[in-house]
């Protein structure tokens, strides 16, 4: 069977849909084998060859050469191979070319069917590899539904599904259908057939990611990331560096009259962005994680497991925060524990303080 726009065809679906022809070929050899058994009702073993340098479809009946022919239709005697050839052997198999002249409707159709799943099973595969590459990613998708307050969303590109989930929201966001939003590639699961990419928008890696993006010195590693914590819709605390002392890591990730910064905050929906300059000097660092609040003094307790930091009075609430957030997030930041003091508490304490 000579076929040559069939194989120039091939060479436009390797193109268009990104998928190499030596898998193209594997699917359709499989349904055309697939449909030429069940037209003709064969039980033989049957392979399919295509041959794309010669423009050939081929169809093969194979058996194996045994001893005593159990099963006709898949073997044959060793006389009965000999006749053929006189170099068959037990075991070998003998090749019987059983090409028809055309295949029949049916047959074709039921080869198209075969080979439309293979190639989007191949396609599946193609975006889950690349689904999986991606995942620490910042992608961008599109909202198709809403279950309880579970979002399923479209990945840009791509077949798969992703799942928002309340605990994967920043509070106080609600989207709608075909809303496109930005959203964090946490993981994906695969379900057999099916598979899903988990997203996220309150994890400390969104955030991190879309400083990288918004600035050139984090991805260029001039500034470096040292550490991040969050609390979703309320507030983020992001330590960075570098060592190059001309660069201004702190002022590279505000960018020139803080277009950098309220860039990322509008795409957290407000939530509040400290960005502390790191040190190597843990009362230092823990002093400037405090912010907005700026210590008096910071100095180890007698334990020396913690760090006490000691603020004006009228500064207490803002060095603690709403619930101990702003103590809290500063802890996580440095991974010390904090214990903030008024001023007032030093009057009766002896400690070594550190002035900042």
């Amino acid at each position: 069977m000579q076929n040559k726009e069939f194989f120039m065809a091939l060479d436009a679906i390797e193109r268009e849909k990104r998928i190499s022809k030596e898998l193209l070929i594997e699917a359709i050899e499989a349904g055309l084998a697939s449909a030429y058994k069940k037209e003709n009702g064969e039980s033989r073993t049957i392979a399919i060859e295509l041959k794309p340098e010669k423009f050939t479809i081929k169809v093969y009946a194979y058996r194996e050469v045994v001893a005593e022919v159990l099963e006709k239709e898949k073997q044959i005697s060793l006389e009965e191979a000999q006749e053929i050839d006189k170099k068959y052997r037990i075991g070998d198999l003998v090749t019987e070319d059983i090409t028809p002249k055309n295949l029949t409707r049916i047959a074709a159709q039921t080869a198209k069917q075969v080979i439309v799943q293979k190639i989007n099973d191949i396609k599946k595969d193609m975006v889950l590899t690349e689904m999986n590459e991606r995942e620490g990613e910042i992608l961008t998708a599109v909202v198709r539904r809403k279950e309880s307050d579970t979002y399923y969303m479209e990945m840009a590109n791509t077949q798969m599904e992703g799942v928002l989930m309340p605990s994967d929201q920043i509070a106080g966001e609600r989207f709608n259908v075909n809303d496109t939003v930005k959203v964090y590639v946490k993981k994906i699961r695969n379900y057999g057939k099916t598979s899903q990419v988990i997203v996220s928008r309150a994890s400390a890696g969104f955030v991190r990611r879309l400083f990288e993006l918004e600035v050139p010195e984090i991805m260029a590693k001039l500034v470096v990331i040292k550490a991040i914590v969050r609390e979703p819709g309320y507030r983020t605390k992001m330590a960075v560096y570098s060592e190059d002392d001309s660069i201004d890591a702190v002022g590279a990730c505000i960018g020139n009259k803080g277009m950098r910064i309220n860039s990322i905050v509008n795409e957290l929906s407000g939530e509040k962005v400290d960005i502390i300059l790191w040190s190597p000097d843990l009362l230092e660092f823990v002093g400037r994680a405090l912010s907005p609040a700026k210590p008096i003094s910071v100095s180890y307790t007698d334990s020396e497991k913690e760090v006490r930091a000691i603020v004006a009075d009228d500064k207490l609430s803002l060095a603690i925060g709403k619930s101990g957030q702003n103590a809290r997030l500063a802890a996580k930041l440095t991974n010390t524990k904090i214990d903030v003091k008024p001023y007032s508490f030093i009057l009766n304490v002896g400690d070594s303080e550190i002035e900042l």
